[in-house]
């Protein structure tokens, strides 16, 4: 019998679920942005690592602004988060070497939305060969790094493309 091993999911299993929104949360607590696994923060939005990603690497981005609806999202988030995006793949593509990317946002539980309430853009980067037989005989992903070591490569990367003056 084979045994994957993911002892890092023991604290979400054990630990009480929030109701509010991550996103929210996070934005509001500059000085937890490493236990919230925030990457970067600009003026009207952030980019913040899925605690529970696709692939090493799934991050999001989102904008302080607290909305459900895309089409109400002001111009100064929309274009920033867009501009982050492509800034993001840069440092993703530096550090992680991925083949490809798959963006999105995910508009309502039927979409697959986890977060229904809080805008967010997914980046998640692919892998020549990362599908494999696990999602689709077990439904399970396999995650080939811990979240700390791929959040501290991110966030090196990050701070030196996009913090440089």
């Amino acid at each position: 019998m084979d045994r994957l091993w993911a002892p890092w999911r023991i604290k979400y299993i054990l630990s009480p679920k929030d109701e509010g929104c991550f996103i929210c949360e996070a934005i509001k607590k500059p000085e937890k942005d490493k236990e919230n696994l925030v990457l970067y923060r600009s003026k009207n939005s952030l980019v913040i690592m899925n605690k529970y990603p696709y692939n090493n690497g799934h991050i999001l981005i989102a904008p302080f602004e607290h909305n459900i609806e895309y089409e109400n999202l002001n111009k100064d988030s929309l274009l920033e988060i867009n501009i982050l995006s492509q800034k993001m793949i840069k440092v993703l593509k530096s550090t992680l070497n991925p083949d490809g990317f798959n963006l999105g946002y995910n508009f309502g539980r039927v979409s697959g939305a986890g977060l229904e309430d809080h805008i967010h853009l997914h980046i998640v980067p692919r892998w020549n060969g990362d599908t494999n037989f696990m999602p689709v005989l077990d439904d399970t992903r396999v995650i080939s790094e811990a979240l700390l070591e791929t959040y501290n490569k991110l966030l090196n990367k990050t701070q030196e493309l996009l913090c440089q003056k």
